[in-house]
């Protein structure tokens, strides 16, 4: 038997070789070896003949997380020693993907891992495909939570993430027939090696009951909430590595239980399932992320989601704190809590009962502490996603909390009196209690006046903050709205995902490229470098030529190589216009099929994306998307210039295969509606030149990389506006458009539906009449900018547009995010 000694930690933490495929130090490799096989035996209890690829994964994640552990425990201790600040970042998603690569790349441990794994006969791209994505996101809001967490781990900055262990997470989507169907994700059905279960740390969260109030002589009055339900959350924590190794931070998830499993009386008396019911109730509160809200029931539960993650990371956050410092008026100084979008808007009034009702502070005192120590990101102007909750609804799920925010109101509309004086719409306006259409608890709102900073994530958006949704909040309280342009991770989203091209950046920048991404600017003078250009073109191909592969493999469609691959990943919503794109192609199937002997770029149209299981009209574009695919992959009159693919169930492996593949980035959002985007900066990073609106973070790409090295088009946000303030008829523009004309009577037709001509009918009918999202009003400059892809494409400029938009997109980078955040709205000052 083989048993596995301690690693030679010191080794690993000094090793910053650069990210190579070759073997690693001998000793490395028989250490992790036998490790490796002792997990098998006394982690899997399988005798190693009779393992399976999951076994031999597990086994790996173990040995690795083992050697994690070491340095995470180091750096805690370190943190606690020299009195750092703290960064609490509480999101709803965390859209993690596989750790196993991830964590090998930043413990510089790729090399000899593959090493060990193939010396014991396994092939180490089918484990690590055995892993499976966490499904703790939907899409850019949980990247970029994912991406800030190894920044800040990275840089060295103590801090936690908090969000919910959700049992299943966004839903697995099949696409049957064209329609998506959810199923559920079953990512945790064989366990996580990553994850350690905190059964000591333990929170109970309560709901419901009434407000009792109690009078005092010589003190002011107190309030006494008795809830009538407790539940449990329980703590999960995973280890977050940052590049080199050096530090490691936790992403900490919640659980939930029932404070009793079953009612053993119930029970008893024959009701099986009826003593189950507290369970269940509990325990979905973690099974699914974003139930649907369509029913009261759907509100409900999102809301006692919100609630039980926020009030679990609030105790447990001042608990470590009172452990540590013990003064709770001290919290500002050495807690910064972070709000990732509205969703943990809760924590204001927690933050405030906690303080006032449980550790007797005087309601000015926990204000300021309140305010001092939150800050929150606003990630959206859409009003759907500004939350909002009906007065009725908390009143009965969290008195204490309305309680507290009308006290907070209150304060907050005096404020506003002085300011605004007789003013009675800016007063309305800022109130935290929206009267019209039914009392509503603005939760954007809460967050704003209960943080100290609030940010935008890009220039663009922060700026019409200012203008549109907080304008009168920007003008009450001056100075708290600030800017910070999201950014990625180069570690997952260019070492780890392009490791070819990033080979190639170390020959030509120098190894140090991997630490200061800044030397990218050294490819600019080999962008015109014939040589240099067919070497960067060949490791693009070579990944096109995988994606083909997964293609194939995936939906039996074959795609060729050699075309352009124009690509559209991303949440499914009319806002992203993704109908845009799909009707440019049928416009393109049209003229192709009308002069099918003209110099056209053979070009392959690539879709990803999930629509939330409630929203029709997305599901309808994803059913439209592979109808029109179908009609036009299947004829043999355009010889294979155009096809159209929808690859399903998108998650971060699946972008870790189409990113590096991708020749066009499509960012064609609605101008004034995308925040910011984080999918445009991982494509640009990895060579593929941006077709897109001046909308988000496009505006500041742009600038970046030059206005030759991008396809911009469209109508800009304050001419949507105006285009809006005429009405959403947009049939004047339609008849003016032979083209747009000819694809929306094609529609009409059924051409893409013969067995049902009215399928899409409403799509038709949004074109027509209800053009909210400028699709029909963009389309003539929309096509004509991809008529200027298809001549560059077929000119050297290509390549070299693609090698400036990677030389120039260092500044795109999470770790300069983080630095600004830390400097500007944390207060943590870095070395």
């Amino acid at each position: 038997m083989v048993f596995e000694s301690p690693p030679k930690q010191d080794r690993i933490l000094e090793d910053d070789a650069p990210i190579r495929p070759e073997s690693g130090d001998d000793d490395i490799v028989a250490e992790i070896k036998s490790a490796i096989l002792s997990k098998i035996v006394l982690a899997a209890g399988k005798d190693v003949k009779r393992a399976n690829i999951h076994d031999w994964y597990i086994a790996a994640a173990l040995t690795l997380r083992d050697r994690i552990v070491y340095q995470w425990l180091q750096s805690d201790r370190a943190a606690q020693r020299r009195g750092d600040k703290r960064v609490y970042y509480l999101s709803l998603e965390f859209l993690i993907g596989r750790l196993l690569t991830d964590a090998l790349t930043n413990m510089s441990l790729m090399g000899p891992f593959r090493t060990a794994v193939e010396d014991l006969g396994i092939d180490f791209d089918a484990l690590r495909d055995a892993e499976p994505d966490a499904a703790l996101g939907n899409g850019g809001l949980g990247r970029l939570a994912a991406c800030f967490m190894e920044s800040m781990a990275t840089l060295a900055i103590p801090a936690r993430g908090y969000g919910i262990r959700y049992e299943h997470g966004l839903f697995r989507q099949i696409v049957s027939d064209g329609w998506q169907e959810e199923f559920p994700e079953q990512w945790l059905l064989s366990g996580n090696p990553w994850e350690f279960e905190r059964g000591d740390v333990v929170f109970d969260i309560q709901y419901g009951g009434h407000l009792d109030r109690i009078e005092q002589t010589d003190k002011p009055s107190r309030t006494l909430w008795i809830p009538d339900e407790t539940i449990q959350a329980v703590a999960y924590d995973t280890p977050i590595v940052g590049w080199r190794g050096h530090h490691v931070n936790a992403l900490r998830l919640w659980s939930a239980r029932a404070v009793d499993p079953m009612r053993l009386d119930t029970f008893n008396n024959g009701d099986h399932l009826g003593a189950m019911s507290e369970m269940a109730r509990a325990e979905a509160i973690s099974k699914f992320l974003y139930p649907s809200d369509e029913t009261p029931a759907g509100r409900a539960l999102r809301l006692r989601q919100e609630y039980f993650f926020v009030s679990a990371s609030l105790q447990d956050i001042l608990d470590r704190h009172l452990h540590s410092d013990g003064d709770i008026r001290s919290l500002p100084s050495h807690a910064a809590i972070q709000l990732n979008d509205t969703h943990p808007s809760l924590a204001v009034p927690e933050l405030m009962r906690l303080l006032v009702d449980k550790y007797q502070i005087g309601w000015d005192d926990a204000w300021d502490i309140t305010t001092r120590t939150i800050s929150y990101t606003n990630h959206t102007l859409l009003p759907e996603a500004l939350e909002t909750w009906q007065v009725e609804l908390f009143e009965r799920m969290l008195p204490r909390h309305l309680d507290i925010i009308y006290r907070i109101n209150v304060d907050h509309l005096a404020a506003a009196e002085k300011h605004f004086g007789a003013d009675a719409r800016s007063r309305a306006s800022v109130s935290l209690i929206d009267e019209t259409g039914g009392r509503r608890v603005r939760m954007g709102h809460l967050a704003f006046v209960g943080s100290h900073r609030i940010n935008g994530v890009s220039a663009m958006h922060s700026e019409l903050m200012r203008e549109t949704v907080f304008a009168d909040l920007n003008s009450l309280y001056p100075g708290r709205i600030t800017n910070k342009t999201n950014g990625i991770t180069f570690r997952r989203w260019l070492h780890q995902c392009n490791p070819e091209l990033t080979s190639l950046l170390q020959d030509a920048c120098g190894a140090a490229v991997l630490d200061e991404p800044e030397r990218l600017r050294m490819l600019e003078p080999l962008s015109d470098d014939r040589a240099f250009q067919q070497r960067f073109q060949a490791v693009k191909r070579a990944n096109k030529i995988a994606l083909a592969q997964t293609i194939a493999s995936q939906l039996g469609i074959v795609v060729d190589p050699s075309a352009l691959f124009d690509v559209q990943i991303k949440r499914i919503h009319e806002y992203k216009r993704q109908l845009l794109n799909a009707i440019e192609a049928v416009a393109l199937y049209q003229a192709i099929l009308a002069n099918p002997e003209g110099n056209w770029t053979p070009r392959i149209k690539i879709f990803a994306g999930k629509a939330a299981a409630s929203y029709r009209q997305a599901k309808l574009i994803i059913k439209f998307i592979n109808d029109i695919g179908n009609v036009i992959n299947n004829d043999p009159a355009i010889r294979d210039l155009l096809k159209v693919v929808f690859i399903p169930n998108y998650n971060v492996s699946a972008a870790e295969i189409i990113v590096p593949a991708s020749d066009l980035s499509e960012q064609i959002s609605t101008a004034g509606m995308e925040a910011s985007g984080t999918g445009n900066m991982k494509l640009a990073l990895n060579g593929a030149i941006t077709i897109g609106t001046l909308d988000g973070a496009n505006i500041e790409i742009l600038e970046h990389v030059g206005e030759e090295n991008i396809f911009i088009f469209g109508m800009k946000a304050d001419e949507v506006v105006q285009r809006r303030a005429m009405g959403l008829d947009a049939t004047g523009i339609i008849s003016s458009s032979p083209m747009l004309t000819g694809v929306i009577e094609a529609i009409e037709r059924g051409v893409f539906s013969p067995d049902d001509p009215s399928r899409f009918a409403p799509i038709a009918h949004a074109l027509r009449f209800l053009d909210h999202y400028l699709v029909s009003a963009d389309f003539e400059d929309y096509y004509r900018a991809q008529r200027a892809v298809d001549m560059k494409w077929h000119s050297p400029e290509w390549a070299r547009s693609s090698i400036l938009n990677v030389a120039r997109m260092a500044w795109f980078s999470s770790d300069r995010t983080i630095r600004e955040y830390a400097e500007d709205i944390w207060n943590i000052p870095l070395t």
